[in-house]
């Protein structure tokens, strides 16, 4: 097995039709595959956990922006559409493509991970290096339609990774509180 990165729109065909089929095995949307899942203003990259035989058995795209927060700038990037295919699930390869993003983001430069996921799955992050940021909101969508991840129905938890020492010592900062993100009417929060 091996882990393959590539800039979404430059995913191969054969392997953009696998990821598109597991995504919609989690999120069934009964559509075509659109080619692209995400704003291309977000840097959308894809790291996919290939076998042997060229079959993605596990998929997920880092999104990247800067991020304004508590008087300075830093390079956020965000966990979005992971998923391993139902057939494979349980035997780590979630995990390791998890492990994976984390290990490339800290060679990329990036100064933070920053996503939600949904509280059950807070577990599955932290065994990959990820940390909850208890009691902080992730404010999506835009300054003019906000799409926050405490939105009423939602049972969601913030998670991070602090890649850089300068976000590190920030990190009192991100606690409990409320992060204006705005990814945008895409990606309303990834």
């Amino acid at each position: 097995m091996r882990v393959e990165s590539y800039p979404e729109a430059a995913v191969p065909p054969e392997l953009r039709s696998q990821v598109w089929a597991l995504q919609e095995q989690a999120w069934p949307s009964g559509e075509p595959d659109p080619g692209l899942s995400h704003d291309p203003l977000l840097h959308p990259e894809s790291l996919l956990l290939v076998d042997d035989d060229g079959r993605v058995l596990a998929a997920l795209d880092l999104l990247s922006k800067d991020l304004d927060h508590a008087g300075d700038t830093y390079r956020a990037v965000g966990l979005s559409t992971v998923v391993t295919d139902r057939e494979h699930q349980g035997r780590g390869h979630g995990r390791q493509l998890a492990t994976a993003a984390l290990s490339h983001l800290r060679r990329s430069g990036a100064d933070l991970a920053l996503f939600t996921c949904d509280r059950p799955l807070q577990h599955f992050y932290e065994s990959a290096g990820y940390q909850l940021l208890p009691g902080t909101v992730l404010v999506g969508g835009t300054p003019e339609a906000p799409f926050p991840s405490d939105h009423p129905g939602f049972d969601k938890v913030t998670m991070a990774a602090f890649c850089t020492s300068r976000a590190t010592a920030a990190r009192p900062h991100f606690a409990d509180t409320r992060i204006p993100l705005h990814p945008g009417p895409t990606d309303r929060l990834w």
